[in-house]
């Protein structure tokens, strides 16, 4: 732009005659005025980038601090208190739909190796807002506390019941005989055990209609059995019902969770172990101070999570030195580490306690697997 300005404005004032002593000078310095503010305004236009940063911990065993409320309390059980502590972690996240954040703040991001800047879409869906993904998050969590729950008493051999339910319709295929909350219980005389199970008896029957016994709620609130009609569409090589299935529990025991303004998915494993130290006797992890991460399946297998390099930070900050990390985050984990945090590559909640009990026992963390 400096180079091409003073050829233009040679060519066009060949047309009059020579231009006054100080123009070319003068309009140098404007270009320079106008390049500037152009700049200027663009280090303040937001970016679609979003940034990652350490946020809060809170221990599993302990209190939130801004409601007094336990993290975890259990009713209906008897209960131990622990030496342990067990830390979840959270990440702090700017930028993205209503809230973008601008150059100046990406770039100081860039330069923080605590940090990390990433694109928007990685995180936000695309055409949501932040509303909308916060409602979302709120709604990860509370799944995360009820498949926490389950894989919990079951690590523990706690019997307890579970169920498919309708959670909201994909199509109309069946939106006039099932209803949402309701539970599925028999399809065509057998019992559904799983999804996997229902999804072999849907592409078996085929195109067949087929009868489904659900557990329907009645104007008191209880369920009872109702026999619907049901048929399925073709959908990418299999039976669908045209319906969104959510998972359901009655367990034993009644475990509240006091934890507010935090969502998503990843305190998944670390509420699971807060939950079975509460219910065992001793200290899981002893005296030693352990964070971790991870999704957590009522089976109790442990998945990946985001923001993991900055959950390290965070835990490091709090005085972690044991850090339990989903194996499928590894390659988020390595290179990364802050000095002195063991980091332990966990695949399944039963591995996760298995070394915690065993680390309580005296063994050295760095015996353990790890993601390097």
């Amino acid at each position: 732009m400096h180079e091409r300005e003073p050829q233009d404005s040679h060519k066009a004032l060949g047309e009059f005659g020579r231009a006054p002593q100080g123009s070319k000078a003068l309009k140098r310095t404007s270009a320079g005025v106008v390049a500037l503010l152009l700049i200027g305004i663009m280090m303040f236009l937001p970016t679609n980038f979003m940034i990652r940063s350490p946020g809060p911990v809170f221990n599993t065993l302990g209190k939130d601090e801004d409601n007094g409320k336990d993290v975890i309390s259990i009713a209906g059980e008897k209960t131990f208190p622990s030496q342990s502590e067990l830390d979840l972690l959270t990440i702090y996240v700017q930028g993205g739909g209503q809230n973008r954040v601008t150059i100046p703040v990406v770039l100081e991001a860039l330069l923080n190796p605590n940090k990390d800047v990433v694109p928007e879409e990685t995180i936000l869906a695309h055409g949501s807002s932040s509303q909308q993904q916060n409602e979302q998050n709120d709604q990860m969590m509370t799944s995360s506390q009820d498949l926490a729950i389950a894989a919990a008493l079951s690590e523990l051999g706690y019997d307890f019941k579970t169920w498919l339910a309708v959670a909201d319709f994909s199509a109309g295929t069946n939106s006039k005989s099932l209803k949402k909350g309701d539970r599925l219980l028999k399809y065509n005389g057998q019992d559904i055990s799983s999804l996997e199970e229902l999804k072999k008896s849907l592409n078996s029957n085929g195109d067949k209609p087929a009868e489904l016994i659900v557990g329907r709620k009645d104007k008191n609130g209880d369920y009872k059995d109702v026999a619907v009609p049901v048929k399925t569409d073709e959908a990418d090589g299999e039976r669908q019902l045209g319906v969104y299935l959510s998972t359901e529990h009655k367990f034993p025991i009644d475990v509240q969770f006091g934890l507010q303004n935090v969502g998503g998915p990843s305190a998944g494993m670390m509420f699971a172990l807060g939950i079975i130290d509460r219910l065992t006797d001793g200290s899981l992890a002893g005296n030693h101070h352990v964070a971790g991460t991870g999704e957590i399946s009522a089976d109790g297998t442990v998945g990946p999570i985001g923001g993991i390099a900055q959950k390290m930070v965070a835990a490091k900050n709090a005085g972690a030195t044991i850090f339990l990390a989903p194996a499928d985050n590894c390659n988020e984990v390595v290179g990364r580490v802050p000095d002195g945090l063991n980091v332990l590559k966990i695949s399944t909640l039963s591995q996760a306690r298995t070394a915690l009990t065993k680390i309580a026992d005296g063994e050295n963390p760095a015996n353990f697997a790890t993601c390097e």
